[in-house]
């Protein structure tokens, strides 16, 4: 299994059948950007993007944002939920001749992830929904609040060269909405009686790394237990268009080299300057719990070398 930054979609700008992981926190300003191993976008090895090349102006293309690519669609059953209720959220991967996708690559322990969050980036949840007979998708889904939500799909499809894609589509949750401003940076975020610490940069165009320690009662937690085949996932999302950024950390559990915390490190590249939320999932005591952070990704870098110095300047070209 590949285990690095995925940034399928930022629709890949993108809680489990099961296990849901819902959480939320306050978060950071990056504090520092020196690259480690490389992760890969979505599920390759390659930075940015399903294809790692760079979009105009050497930009990290986003993911997420479309609900056809590579000749695959993501059909939503319904648009509209009411907010507060449970009910069964259907979907369905469709192909060019409209037939539903039956046929799909196990990455990371299941065939689909499903990424859902509300517009304001309050609400996270990371699915894994059940195929049932015909192709469809379902998964029980009972959103706290009212208002717009966006679904991402995260999947490769099992035909020979097939790329990771995440395809992404609008829910709306029926009820009284009124939207919560971003929380503001922090280098910490609190979920469950646990105290995770950021330490990192989101950088646009440029590969940062992200370092998570997670702690519980002031005490380093050292035996993370594997979820999904790492210690840890992370989730970014670009506020205003909810492009999706899905990175994976470096390493994995069993292989002697990585260990189960307390520090889970990721190596990410942002497609923009901007705000994004950073949602780390982490398993312990038998339990998936999600931290929360607000980052933002500053100017994009451009580097240099001059008298054998690498300088960088600001200038980054926003989507």
């Amino acid at each position: 299994m590949n285990t690095g930054l995925r940034i399928t979609a930022f629709a890949a700008a993108l809680a489990a059948a099961f296990g849901a992981a819902y959480g939320v926190g306050n978060a950071v300003d990056p504090v520092s950007a020196e690259p480690a191993h490389v992760a890969h976008a979505g599920h390759q090895d390659v930075a940015p993007g399903h294809r790692g090349e760079e979009a105009g102006h050497g930009e990290t293309p986003a993911g997420g944002l479309q609900i056809s690519e590579g000749g695959y669609t993501l059909d939503l059953d319904t648009s509209r939920v009411k907010a507060g209720e449970e009910t069964e959220l259907s979907f369905t991967i469709r192909g060019e001749d409209g037939r539903p996708l039956t046929s799909y690559r196990t990455e990371h322990g299941k065939q689909l992830h499903l990424i859902l969050a509300s517009r304001d980036l309050a609400v996270y949840r990371h699915l894994h929904p059940k195929r049932v007979a015909g192709g469809a998708w379902s998964v029980p889904l009972d959103l706290p609040a009212a208002g717009d939500y966006r679904v991402f799909a995260d999947f490769v499809p099992a035909a020979e060269g097939a790329k990771p894609l995440t395809l992404g589509a609008d829910l709306a949750a029926v009820g009284e909405y009124e939207p919560e401003e971003l929380p503001e940076p922090s280098p910490t975020a609190t979920v469950d009686g646990y105290t995770v610490t950021l330490d990192g940069s989101l950088r646009p165009g440029a590969t940062g790394t992200l370092g998570l320690k997670v702690a519980k009662d002031g005490r380093p937690v050292t035996d993370l237990q594997p979820y999904l085949g790492a210690y840890g996932h992370l989730v970014a999302l670009r506020a205003g268009d909810l492009a999706y950024l899905h990175v994976h950390p470096g390493g994995e559990p069993g292989n002697g080299t990585t260990e189960p915390g307390p520090t889970v490190s990721f190596s990410a590249t942002a497609p923009s300057a901007g705000s994004y939320r950073l949602f780390l999932d982490f398993k312990h005591d038998g339990k998936v719990r999600t931290a929360a952070f607000t980052v933002t990704a500053g100017a994009k870098a451009s580097e240099e070398k001059k008298d054998g110095v690498v300088h960088e300047e600001g200038g980054a070209h926003q989507h």
